[in-house]
């Protein structure tokens, strides 16, 4: 009949003409398997000496007594209640302020027209090529003369504005439709009222994937802060490690294994809850 619906065409998938095939995909699998046990191998090594006797470091019996009397130790030995406390801070701290600062320049820069904006963004840019390393010598002096030396402030000023911030939400901004900022003026919202009612809540997944970049890489930033911080109260879990591990403490690496654990287990935590916002993200942020 006439009238009747005709079936659809089943749709079909077209291959993808880069993917890898034959040699290829074989070199490719095994290369991506030699990289996975490279990175694994010595955080497995880790687990095994800080949950069994010191004595089973070196020895790999499967029949080894588990044991946490390693963490207990290494908690006991150093200060690390306040190491954590002082690197929650210190993370805290860049994280609210690179995200403040980040968040104004990049609504500036993909929505706003201002004379030399193409300029700043080139600047910025720029920023990106200079290692903090070279700027070291600079910034402890800048610090000497305020006297903030030995303080968390002085291990966060230098990183309060991060130029990969600004890079990453502004190309996310600049994907939201300009017909949704139209429609919030129109009712009447200011700009800043745009920003944070329909920008700021559509790049949530870029937030959170920059976040877990931001916290990495200052948890686990050593060099500023061994630099700047002398004591106890302003040392952060990197430096407090450094000198917990030392020849002074003697090497035990059951313990220093287990304390290694227990301040990289929050990130790894971070990284397995947020990973797919963490990938999607950078992904998204490339598009346009």
């Amino acid at each position: 009949m006439s009238g009747a619906p005709q079936p659809q065409p089943a749709a079909t998938t077209r291959p993808d003409p880069y993917a890898p095939k034959g040699l290829a995909l074989t070199l490719e699998s095994t290369g991506a398997i030699l990289l996975a046990l490279i990175w694994v191998l010595p955080l497995a090594y880790a687990v095994w000496a800080a949950i069994h006797p010191a004595e089973y470091t070196t020895r790999f019996v499967l029949t080894a007594p588990l044991t946490l009397d390693n963490f207990t130790r290494a908690w006991a030995a150093a200060p690390f209640a306040r190491y954590f406390l002082n690197t929650f801070v210190l993370v805290t701290m860049i994280l609210a302020f690179q995200l403040v600062l980040g968040t104004l320049a990049a609504y500036a820069l993909a929505r706003q027209d201002f004379w030399g904006r193409d300029i700043a963004f080139a600047l910025i840019l720029a920023q990106l090529m200079i290692m903090p390393d070279a700027l070291i010598v600079e910034n402890y002096r800048t610090l000497a003369r305020v006297n903030l030396i030995d303080t968390i402030p002085a291990i966060a000023l230098p990183y309060i504005a991060s130029a990969f911030g600004i890079f990453l939400l502004r190309q996310t901004f600049k994907t939201v439709p300009k017909e949704l900022d139209d429609a919030a003026r129109v009712e009447g919202a200011s700009p800043l009222q745009v920003l944070m009612k329909v920008y700021v809540p559509l790049a949530r997944p870029t937030y959170i994937a920059y976040g877990l970049v931001s916290v990495s890489y200052h948890w686990n930033n050593f060099l500023w802060p061994l630099l700047v911080t002398n004591s106890v109260e302003s040392r952060p879990l990197t430096v407090g490690l450094q000198v917990f591990s030392s020849s002074d403490q003697g090497i035990d690496w059951a313990v220093i294994c287990a304390a290694t654990l227990m301040t990289s287990a929050p990130l790894l935590v971070g990284f397995l809850l947020f990973q797919r916002q963490f990938v999607q993200s950078f992904m998204r942020a490339g598009i346009k």
